[in-house]
């Protein structure tokens, strides 16, 4: 994730390469061969790490759902009595990051989710589940008035609205991170006030 500040393992090179090429060509389109000379190391040698491809999809789905739940937990554990507003804003800056640092990871989970083994999908989707529930909590913290159904469509909005990131162009053609960051936050408060202001009829 964005906040790591230590060198990556191994594993988590081979990882962000796969997830790199998976991306750009699709799992089918990217051999072992290719993901190893990415890292400097042999097909072969990536068997150390990985059974095969379908084992590193499933880390890469499976463990980005997990980081995004766990961090989102930690942003409310830290919240100390800052107010529900002020968590909402830490919960989109951790999603902003996400959507910014780990583009190719949306791409693999639009294109590729379906590949994944049962146990697998059904744990993403448990795990994000349980990362929607978080936001709907406290979206309605925020905006008292708003009936959890409606709260949940706007929390899957606004995930949309910043999960597009992958379809916005070249990194080179987009401003520079700080204020695209700041654009993507503006806008998903803007779409939960939205929301708010005029919730929809129970």
């Amino acid at each position: 994730m964005a906040t790591r500040t230590d060198a990556p393992t191994r594993r988590e090179q081979i990882l962000k390469e796969a997830a790199r090429l998976f991306a750009e060509r699709g799992f089918h389109g990217v051999g072992v061969d290719e993901i190893g000379a990415a890292v400097g190391i042999s097909g072969p040698g990536l068997y150390r790490h990985f059974a095969g491809k379908d084992a590193m999809l499933a880390e890469l789905l499976v463990g980005i759902s997990g980081q995004l739940l766990t961090g989102a937990k930690r942003r409310l554990a830290e919240a100390d009595g800052g107010g529900a507003e002020a968590v909402l804003d830490s919960l989109i800056e951790g999603h902003i990051d996400f959507a910014l640092d780990d583009r190719p990871l949306i791409t693999l989970h639009d294109r590729e989710l379906d590949r994944l083994r049962d146990t697998d999908r059904k744990m993403v989707r448990q795990l994000q589940r349980q990362y929607v529930e978080l936001w709907v909590g406290v979206v309605r913290e925020v905006y008292a008035g708003l009936g959890e159904p409606a709260a949940r469509s706007a929390v899957h909005s606004v995930f949309g609205l910043l999960n597009s990131t992958p379809h916005l162009g070249r990194a080179g053609s987009l401003p520079g991170r700080g204020a695209m960051a700041e654009l993507l936050h503006r806008m998903a408060r803007g779409a939960f006030a939205a929301a708010g202001a005029h919730p929809l009829p129970a």
